[in-house]
Formats: structure tokens, sequence, C-alpha cells
């Protein structure tokens, strides 16, 4: 695809970090940075309606060329995980690569932990040098929506529905979707371009839930604790000894859901566990939400009424049980996978997605591949046959 590569150089090498627990969208400001570049290579495009707006949400709109009532949307996100450096990416190309252990500077991608590389033997791969992950989690997505975009107005022959565009921020920590006008975006559906292997379409995930609990003690002097403290570290301990030991994501695949304790900060007189749930099923992630609420009244008929509290905030929903009513998204991709001769693949997100709350607000939206693998950490890369692939895939989504 042409300046493919060029594109997702220039993507990653744009420091697009978003941040945990801010109270701005975006984020981090540096989202901005790749917002106005997109921006400008929109306009430079000829596209129509580009803008970005306070929240720095990307949006474009490229018209019909031919007789069409039908508006399809693409979006990717702008940002990578706060979790993992994201500065300074400095991409590595191997050409005809051997499906051997790929040394890095500092660490090895191995086959025996990563048995997928061996089906890329032969391929184009992208890596970065070992010290940062390399940001196809999303700029594969967003380079290959570029390219799709570049080959429409390259191409004026081949026509096309009306083709909307959206580049949006803080997927990794949540909330930026928040902030998105699906009335204003005017798509009769959607896809994000975000997942992994070049020939899927996801349209379930979890049903997600947070947790707080916290546990209060009593802190007192431990030469005078007997019969009085009540340690609210211990406590908290115990409390999580109370749920179902293979709840743990550890004993979990597939649509299994599961109980996850992020993290646990405690002192005698108080002790908090942040937890996430995860299900499938939303009958059971409220079995599983119930099976924290009895674990919190077995602590407060121990240890006193007040001493454990549970607070429950819903996260996303599981997208398949709004698409399932209106496939039209899926067929479409799925005809468009096969008529290139792919066999298209689909297996549960075990996780969230922005199409995920995009669909409870109203449009439809799966989730499709970039090519890009080992998100989120130094041994990410990305096949660059597979990124030419999805364009491919858009391009045909799209094509009248």
């Amino acid at each position: 695809m042409n300046n493919l590569l060029d594109r997702f150089f220039k993507y990653v090498q744009v420091n697009t970090m978003s941040k945990e627990n801010s109270t701005t969208i975006p984020s981090t400001k540096e989202q901005f940075d790749l917002a106005y570049l997109l921006k400008d290579e929109l306009l430079s495009l000829g596209l129509e309606n580009v803008e970005v707006s306070e929240n720095c949400i990307v949006t474009a709109y490229l018209k019909a060329n031919c007789e069409s009532r039908l508006h399809i949307g693409f979006l990717a996100h702008l940002d990578t995980i706060p979790g993992f450096n994201g500065k300074n990416v400095k991409p590595n190309v191997i050409n005809n690569y051997d499906g051997k252990d790929i040394i890095l500077n500092n660490l090895t991608i191995k086959t025996k932990e990563f048995p997928f590389l061996k089906k890329l033997k032969g391929k184009t791969l992208i890596t970065a040098d070992g010290t940062t992950l390399l940001g196809a989690d999303d700029k594969a997505g967003i380079a290959e929506i570029m390219s799709m975009l570049d080959y429409f107005k390259n191409n004026p022959q081949i026509k096309h529905h009306h083709i909307h565009v959206a580049f949006t921020p803080d997927e990794e920590v949540g909330g930026g979707i928040d902030k998105f006008d699906v009335v204003k975006f005017n798509c009769d559906y959607a896809y994000t371009v975000d997942g992994s292997t070049f020939n899927e379409i996801s349209y379930k995930n979890f049903n997600a839930s947070t947790a707080t609990v916290t546990i209060k003690g009593v802190d007192i002097h431990p030469g005078d604790a007997k019969g009085h403290m009540l340690n609210a570290s211990l406590i908290a301990m115990e409390y999580q000894g109370l749920l179902p030991t293979f709840a743990n994501p550890i004993y979990t695949e597939g649509e299994e859901g599961f109980i996850h304790l992020c993290e646990m900060k405690g002192e005698v007189g108080i002790a908090t566990l942040e937890y996430i749930l995860r299900e499938h099923d939303f009958k059971k992630l409220k079995l599983l939400e119930k099976q924290m609420h009895n674990a919190s009244t077995f602590i407060n008929n121990k240890y006193g009424k007040e001493t454990c509290t549970v607070k429950i905030k819903q996260s996303y929903r599981n997208m398949y049980e709004i698409i399932k009513h209106d496939m039209r998204s899926v067929k479409r991709a799925l005809a468009a996978i096969k008529s290139l001769g792919f066999i298209p693949i689909s297996s549960p997100i075990r996780g969230g997605t922005d199409g995920a709350k995009l669909t409870q607000m109203g449009l439809n939206t799966p989730n499709l591949g970039t090519g890009g693998y080992n998100y989120h950490g130094p041994y990410e890369l990305a096949c660059l046959e597979e990124m030419e692939n999805v364009c491919k895939i858009l391009i045909a989504i799209a094509k009248k």
C-alpha cells in the first residue's frame, strides 16, 4: 500500500502516552500532536469537515463518489498505554524474517514464548528497539485507515460509499470515547481498527465492572490490642480468601470470566482493594458481583456491620447483546474478508474496546485486526504484509 510503512513510522515516533486517573480528556496534551498531524494529512487528501475537537477527537468525511445512502465509519485511537514507555520509539524493520528468535538491543523475542512467530516466516516485521513499545496499538490502525483514504483519493474510478473517520484519545485508560458525538458522526455502522491478526473481526467482548472494597479497622497500640484491635489489612486478606479461587484470571480463558485484584493498600486502620470483574454472560457477571457482596456480608457478620463496604461500578457491556439484533456491520466485514480470499476468524475479546461503548451509544461498531502483535510492551511487533491486507479489507468494506 502506498506510503503505509512511512505513515506508520511517522505516527509511532509521536509520543501519545495516556495517563491514568487524569481529570481531563485527553489525559495528556501530547495526544494533540498526533491529532493535528492527522488533521493536516486529512486536509491534504481533500477530505471534508476535518476537525479536531477540544477533547482531541479528530473527525473527517469522504463523500461517496457514486449513488449511495450507506455511511460507514472507521475509527482508531491515538494513545498508547501509560504503563510502558512510548517515548522515543525507534522502529526497526526485519526483511524476510527467518522464523527464529528476534534479538533486539536488550531483549530477545523468543519463538518458544511466542509460537505465532513461525507463521510469519518470510514476512516483513517491524519492532521497536527493545526499550519501548512499538505503538502498533493503535497507530497501525491509524496508518491503515489513512492509507485506505489515500487509495480512494488516488483512484477516483473506484466507487465507494460515504466514509467517515475518527481518531480518538484515551482508549487505553478509558473515557476518551465518552466525548464522542455519535449523532454528528452520522454513520449506519462503524468499525474500530484495533485488533491483532489481520483477518479477524470481533463483535463480542466482556461485560465489565469495577469494584472497590473498603475495610475499616480499629487501630490502637499493639500493646493494648487484645480484644480491641481490628487489623484492616488482615481482614482485607481474609476478604480476598473468601472469593472463589478459580475466578482468578490465571485459571480462565475463552469466554470464562474472572475477578481480578488489581491493587491493594492497607494499614491497621483502613484497607482498600481494587478489582475488575469480567464476564461475557451478563448474568454470570451479576453472579460474580453477588459473590463479592456475600463475602462482605460474612466479614460484617464476623467483625461488625460497618467493617466492609463494596462499591461496584459498570464499565462497559458486551457489544454482541446489541449487535446481534442488527448484524449488517458483521456481515459486510465477513463478506469483504472472504472476497479477498482470506478466511475470517472471530473470537470473543477478553477485554474491552471503544466499539463496545460506541455500540451502547447507538452506533454498532465491531472490531477489526491491524496486523500487530504482543501489544503493551517491548515485545510488540507488526507484520507489514498483514497491515497491507488490513488496508485491502478496509477498502473492500467501503467499496460500492
